[in-house]
């Protein structure tokens, strides 16, 4: 039997969200992503496109490109929001999902032709999704992930298509080898030095010319390039690692600003981990250095959640990486080794007051926004930009928690 995958991704993700949210943004050119000279452009509308503007693309670029264009910084929480409804369609729907990303899903429909008919089912399934979240959607159908992204990178947007069985590699050869995952800037130039452009001059190669060129990842370029991919579908499992980094607008070495960033990243993420029912086991610290080395630190420590608990490892691993004192570009806070739990008294360290305090706190930020209430030691210029800033107070001030911790 035959298997059959549908990939399906949400169309300029990012900026559908916040057309949903502002429909003046219809119809409009919209950026999304850091407003910084240093930020980078996570999401782009189409009609960005034709001024050559792309994600990944440094927003200093993107600017210059197109200066026209609204310029939004975006908010995580409410990109998750969307994507989890997304999920949950899917979810009930499909006999086993994979997702890749936070708007890209595989799905093996294998053996489903036989009831109801794949593309059918997969055409109706983007009707569903775009009727009940309000988000274009698009979907590419082949025996296998690489030919299905490929032809849904091909639909949009906003369209679907289906590469029958047996005609992978006719699908594939007019194409451009940019087109053929794996496929990056590196690896593209190095192609174009060999004089290959398209899909189909790698088709004629032969696979030993290909691994002598690229090594070990030449023969799944090759192979991909035929349109053969043997991956199975990975069911969407919950996620081992959280994470939080900042690049500063300008390099610096102010001590206080950079803990004041390191404290309230892992104040962040230690209620992400509550709020999510987890606990970690793994601190790491990253910092990058103005000449663009980097380095990181980790700890193995008890399983927890706790604020008082977190931020002395994080601030001790910070204090052992920053040694070298030069300007400091980024930095970043990594909790992982993460498992399914709930923070509990420690007997010899902690208060039963200690506990209400983090869920009066939890519910607070839960129904007003991340940093709605904080300890004064993440107040200040190091960090902005860190978290949820939706204001719930209509132009107050967040609540400022002076919490004496052990």
């Amino acid at each position: 039997m035959n298997t059959t995958i549908v990939h399906f991704d949400l169309d300029t993700f990012f900026v559908s969200c916040e057309r949903l949210l502002d429909s003046r943004l219809n119809n409009k050119p919209v950026i999304v992503g850091g407003t910084g000279d240093r930020g980078v452009v996570s999401a782009a509308s189409y009609e960005t496109r034709a001024y050559g503007v792309h994600s990944g693309m440094p927003m200093k670029m993107a600017r210059q490109l197109c200066p026209n264009a609204i310029y939004i910084r975006g908010n995580a929480g409410t990109y998750t929001k969307f994507s989890k409804q997304v999920t949950e369609i899917l979810q009930s729907e499909v006999p086993v999902l994979e997702k890749a990303s936070v708007d890209e899903f595989y799905a093996d429909l294998t053996g489903m032709d036989r009831f109801f008919g794949c593309y059918k089912f997969a055409s109706e399934l983007r009707n569903t999704i775009t009727r009940e979240s309000g988000l274009p959607i698009s979907f590419g159908l082949s025996v296998n992930k690489t030919v299905s992204k490929v032809a849904t990178n091909e639909a949009k947007p906003n369209n679907q298509l289906k590469v029958d069985t047996g005609y992978e590699k006719a699908f594939l050869a007019p194409l451009s080898i940019k087109k053929i995952p794996m496929v990056g800037e590196k690896t593209y130039r190095t192609f174009c030095n060999m004089g290959i452009k398209n899909v189909h001059a790698v088709q004629q190669m032969p696979v030993e010319m290909m691994t002598s060129v690229f090594g070990k990842n030449g023969r799944m370029i090759w192979q991909r390039a035929n349109g053969i991919d043997h991956t199975p579908i990975v069911a969407y499992h919950e996620r081992k690692s959280i994470s939080n980094e900042r690049t500063y607008g300008q390099d610096t070495i102010d001590i206080t600003t950079l803990k004041t960033t390191i404290t309230a990243m892992a104040e962040n993420l230690a209620f992400q981990l509550r709020r999510g029912g987890k606990l970690t086991s793994c601190v790491t610290v990253k910092i990058r250095y103005s000449d663009f080395q980097t380095y990181s630190k980790q700890l193995k420590i008890p399983y927890t959640s706790a604020d008082h608990h977190l931020i002395p490892v994080v601030m001790q691993l910070f204090d052992t990486l920053f040694s070298r004192r030069l300007l400091i570009r980024l930095v970043g806070v990594r909790y992982s080794s993460l498992t399914t739990g709930t923070y509990q008294i420690n007997l010899f360290d902690d208060e039963k007051k200690t506990v209400n305090l983090y869920t009066a706190m939890d519910a607070i930020r839960t129904r007003y926004g991340d940093r709605s209430i904080m300890r004064a030691a993440t107040m200040g210029e190091g960090a902005r930009t860190i978290g949820n800033f939706t204001n719930p107070f209509n132009g107050e001030p967040p609540i400022v928690l002076a919490h004496r911790t052990q």
